[in-house]
């Protein structure tokens, strides 16, 4: 999968389609996802132009890597999952069901959230 400058994530960095903004810093923008699977359901985004994760980790340099993982972090805290837990989920590539091609993490918790998968 190659990366599509005009992917929803791409528009929505360039103010191009508006979003319900939770954080922002140099290197992340978080936003409520529009059809939420949990109370909390939040899309942490790196500002750059990465397809998936493997693309990030090989592509990002360290600060955007770091910067990237303190955001999450942030979210959390600032969602108020931290303290009760939450779940991370990043899908990558076609058959882990990305729907848009910029590498995403979807922070989700504000309730039990059950097993992880079901056959």
């Amino acid at each position: 999968m190659s990366y599509d400058p005009n992917n929803i994530f791409a528009k929505i960095l360039r103010g191009e389609i508006p979003c319900k903004k939770v954080y922002e810093d140099e290197f992340a923008l978080a936003f409520n996802d529009i059809n939420p699977k949990a109370p909390t359901h939040v899309l942490v985004i790196p500002k750059g132009p990465y397809v998936a994760y493997d693309d990030f980790i090989t592509s990002a340099n360290a600060e955007e890597i770091a910067g990237f993982a303190r955001a999450v972090s942030k979210v959390a805290q600032s969602s108020g999952v931290a303290q009760t837990g939450y779940r991370l989920i990043s899908n990558c590539g076609v058959n882990a069901h990305q729907e848009v091609s910029h590498y995403h993490v979807h922070v989700l918790g504000g309730k039990a959230l059950g097993p992880m998968l079901v056959k």
